[in-house]
């Protein structure tokens, strides 16, 4: 899977994007959600705030029910405020 990340999460994870394996237990967008935190320190730390994160796979916004597989790609956009 190419995750891609936008805004406070590329600076939190150092990058603009990875590409991972899911675990096979990983079926849903919502499942990866909860996944993501538990792969180590500095995701733990990235990821705190996930629940505000917009979610798209493949360019199509997602729901924490829609299926994701390793041939996606998906993008995470926290939403951005402005004044």
């Amino acid at each position: 899977m190419n995750l891609r990340y936008c805004a406070w999460l590329r600076d939190s994870m150092g990058c603009s994007s990875e590409q991972v394996v899911l675990p096979d237990d990983v079926r849903t967008v919502g499942m990866l959600l909860d996944w993501l935190p538990t792969r180590d320190e500095r995701s733990r730390s990235a990821f705190e705030y996930i629940d505000v994160v917009l979610v798209s796979v493949n360019l199509r916004y997602a729901s924490r029910d829609d299926p994701v597989r390793d041939e996606d790609e998906v993008i995470l956009a926290p939403p951005i405020a402005g004044g």
